[in-house]
């Protein structure tokens, strides 16, 4: 009888890949664009981070505490989430508008749909579109004030943008208007625009750690961009326009959804067909909305949009399950 194994139900596979290992290398791959972000727009966009991420915290604690669930064991999902929302909105943003952001995201997206890895879009992206449906010229503006006189008080306060004389405008505003923009400044980030996206090469930056970790792969993104770039080119009316399609796809929120929020697992295809079909549904969805309608952005309708349909597109591309034998001519 000692020869007898105790052999417990499926997977048999063991991995030091956890969740909270996984969450905690998103949280160190958004650092650079969280530190540029605090270095362009100065102490104030620190506070806005400082406020989702603790209002994300809180609302699951508390909810877990009075439905007696399980307290969160620090996973860092919603330190995630509470990143992602903050570095989607902008600086000025008052910061009771950016807590209830928070709570949304967590409390309604999140929590009451079952938790973590129950919640079918987004609930960083959700939250920010429920602040731009409620509050539009709040979380649309990006003006920045003017300093008559900067010196080291207002850079600490104000950022690097200010201190410059830089306006708010942001590229895709200036393109939208037919205006060319500064590729370098808008490759490095020396743009107005939400705190997180406005650095192309620090998001890269970020991505590719998590490409190195092996976090996400380029399926999604990659798919996402160039169908983006095609959409651009072929419905821009501009032709091929280097500075026209590069700031396109340089500018906005589009290489944070496509690396940071589209790749999420939760709300993504499990199949690697899945992943390129959902990528490119994104890219035409946003250039839908960017090109074809009458706003700038359109990322985050576009992901969530995405979010809704990855239950059918698991489906269809679903590997055939072994032994099922296909139907044939009604037998």
């Amino acid at each position: 009888m000692n020869d007898f194994y105790n052999v417990s139900a499926a997977p048999h596979i063991r991995s030091p890949i956890t969740t909270k290992s996984i969450m905690q290398d998103v949280v160190i791959a958004l650092i650079p664009a969280s530190l540029f972000g605090i270095f362009n727009f100065g102490l104030r966009a620190l506070l806005v981070i400082l406020a989702t991420v603790l209002s994300c915290v809180l609302t699951e604690y508390i909810y877990c505490r009075l439905m007696k669930k399980p307290v969160n064991p620090g996973d860092y999902s919603d330190v995630v989430t509470g990143l992602l929302l903050a570095l989607n909105l902008p600086v000025d943003i008052p910061i009771w508008i950016a807590v209830l952001g928070g709570v949304f995201a967590i409390l309604i997206v999140k929590m009451l749909f079952g938790g973590l890895g129950q919640n079918f879009m987004n609930p960083a992206l959700a939250a920010r579109v429920f602040l731009l449906i409620s509050f539009p010229t709040k979380v649309a503006s990006f003006a920045l004030d003017k300093v008559t006189s900067p010196g080291i008080k207002d850079f600490l306060r104000d950022g690097a943008l200010v201190l410059d004389g830089v306006s708010g405008a942001t590229p895709l505003g200036q393109l939208k208007a037919g205006e060319s923009v500064d590729l370098l400044k808008l490759f490095v980030g020396h743009v107005g625009g939400s705190i997180g996206e406005t650095s192309t090469l620090a998001l890269l930056i970020g991505a590719a750690y998590l490409l190195y970790r092996k976090v996400i792969s380029l399926r999604i993104p990659l798919s996402y961009i160039l169908s983006f770039g095609v959409f651009v080119l072929v419905f821009g009316g501009k032709g091929f326009d280097p500075n026209f399609i590069l700031g396109q796809v340089l500018g906005g929120g589009l290489i944070l959804g496509a690396f940071f929020m589209a790749t999420d697992y939760v709300t993504s295809p499990a199949t690697p067909k899945g992943q390129i079909l959902f990528g490119i549904f994104l890219g035409i969805m946003t250039g839908l909305f960017r090109i074809v309608g009458n706003g700038v952005e359109g990322v985050s309708y576009a992901i969530i949009l995405g979010n809704l349909l990855v239950p059918m597109i698991d489906n269809v591309t679903g590997p055939k399950t072994f032994g099922k034998e296909r139907v044939k001519d009604g037998k």
